[in-house]
């Protein structure tokens, strides 16, 4: 494992449903706000250009990972790298819900979400397509990979990233609150952070664990974004339930 020390910013924000216009122009600010404080890389919720539940709007807010919207995020990431996420739309018109991971003005490695649930208020396969691959890759913080939100929630993809060497593991999310029992006993945030500090220790690694805020037709989603330490601890962790800003904080990846 590397032990550079590192700066990574998380931008935990309620992105506006459908309105990429919003969303574009806080993610150039935010982008502009991390690189002011010398971090290293930005890392955005899932479909934080879109919001989540895009259902009916996925094609109006649909872009292809070559469009003008998406390349001027690309071209900010020749002062910081940027990780962010959108629905895209390839060539033969299928959608997938995307994270893209930029450097230097380049896209340096593309993942689509492999499991979209299908349960419960979810029902992201009626909308999308799924992923087929999970790839570590290299980037300037070190070997690096990308889980969108539910691929986390299977012990395959973590693992089989492990085993290419990840070395940080960048979980871009939108994950509602759903305790059915008291929070710090069951539900969306009190297994997610079980969930990471047992990968992280389990697997050695870092996670940066990047979780939307706001409301979405009625849908609370709770924040509680936060780094893990390979020893399972978090190194700084936002507030729930608000939309904030994880100032860049030094970390090993």
């Amino acid at each position: 494992m590397a032990s550079d020390i590192q700066r990574v910013a998380i931008a935990q924000i309620a992105p506006k449903l459908g309105d990429l216009g919003a969303n574009l122009e806080r993610h150039h600010e935010y982008i502009r706000e991390a690189s002011a404080q010398g971090a290293q890389l930005i890392v955005f919720p899932e479909l934080g250009l879109t919001g989540y539940q895009t259902q009916d709007l996925t094609l109006e807010v649909a872009r292809s990972a070559t469009s003008p919207e998406i390349q001027s995020i690309v071209d900010q990431s020749r002062e910081i790298d940027v990780l962010f996420s959108f629905v895209e739309e390839t060539q033969d018109h299928l959608f997938y819900v995307t994270a893209l991971y930029a450097s230097q003005g380049k896209v340096v490695h593309k993942h689509r979400k492999v499991y979209l649930p299908t349960y419960g208020m979810f029902d992201e396969r009626r909308y999308f397509a799924p992923g087929d691959r999970f790839d570590a890759y290299a980037s300037s913080l070190g070997t690096a990979s990308i889980l969108i939100c539910e691929d986390a929630w299977h012990l395959s993809a973590p693992y089989l990233l492990a085993m290419q060497q990840a070395t940080l593991l960048l979980v871009p999310a939108s994950s509602p609150w759903r305790n059915t029992m008291a929070a710090a006993e069951f539900g969306s945030h009190a297994f997610w952070r079980h969930l990471l500090q047992m990968y992280a220790q389990l697997l050695g690694v870092h996670i940066v664990f990047a979780n939307r805020v706001g409301y979405e037709d009625g849908v609370h989603f709770y924040g509680g974004s936060g780094v893990v330490a390979p020893n399972g601890s978090w190194l700084v962790e936002a507030a729930t339930a608000k939309a904030n800003w994880l100032s860049p904080r030094s970390t090993a990846a």
